[in-house]
């Protein structure tokens, strides 16, 4: 009986109870390379209305994106992850961006914006805004535990989906996937 029990948590473990694994189809059946890590909710997520900062010190918010799908990436000066992974964020950004779809990325804790300018100048980043939770209230709330992380976030501000770690977000199974979830 105990035996039986226990299959029965984990396959309902495996097969969705945790709330994150069930996907739409197009999409899962896309979760290919560094999109392996990505989660896709079974339910979208409501994210809360915080005030961050962008670069001239002006109120901003993800909220400013809605209506649009956006990949926001939290990350960090310091991170190193991070230096790789924002030129294909940008490149993402450069290939896809426009009316429905945006990259934004939240610099996340102490990051100072001369520190942050010369990281995009190094990395070569010319079509990502950059916001600033410099007290990383955002982060806290939404669970960010490490950097980098990334959501995607569907038109109604929720979010659909987090990959944890960094990733080649200009890879074609990327973009494959990110276009499955925009249908």
């Amino acid at each position: 009986m105990l035996r039986l029990l226990f299959a029965v948590i984990y396959t309902a473990l495996t097969f969705g109870a945790n709330g994150v694994a069930a996907a739409p189809a197009d999409a899962e059946a896309l979760l290919a390379g560094d999109m392996k890590k990505l989660v896709i909710h079974a339910e979208p997520k409501p994210l809360p209305e915080v005030t961050l900062a962008g670069l001239d010190d002006g109120a901003a918010s993800l909220s400013d994106w809605r209506g649009r799908w956006v990949v926001a990436n939290f990350w960090a000066t310091w991170c190193a992850p991070c230096r790789e992974e924002m030129p294909t964020l940008d490149r993402l950004a450069a290939e896809m961006g426009g009316p429905q779809f945006a990259v934004v990325t939240v610099a996340t804790g102490r990051n100072a914006v001369p520190a942050i300018r010369k990281f995009f100048d190094e990395a070569g980043v010319t079509h990502l805004p950059a916001l600033r939770d410099p007290k990383s209230a955002l982060a806290r709330q939404i669970g960010v535990m490490g950097l980098p992380v990334t959501l995607v976030i569907d038109p109604e501000g929720r979010e659909v989906a987090r990959l944890i770690g960094d990733a080649d977000w200009d890879s074609p199974e990327a973009m494959a996937v990110l276009r499955a979830m925009m249908d």
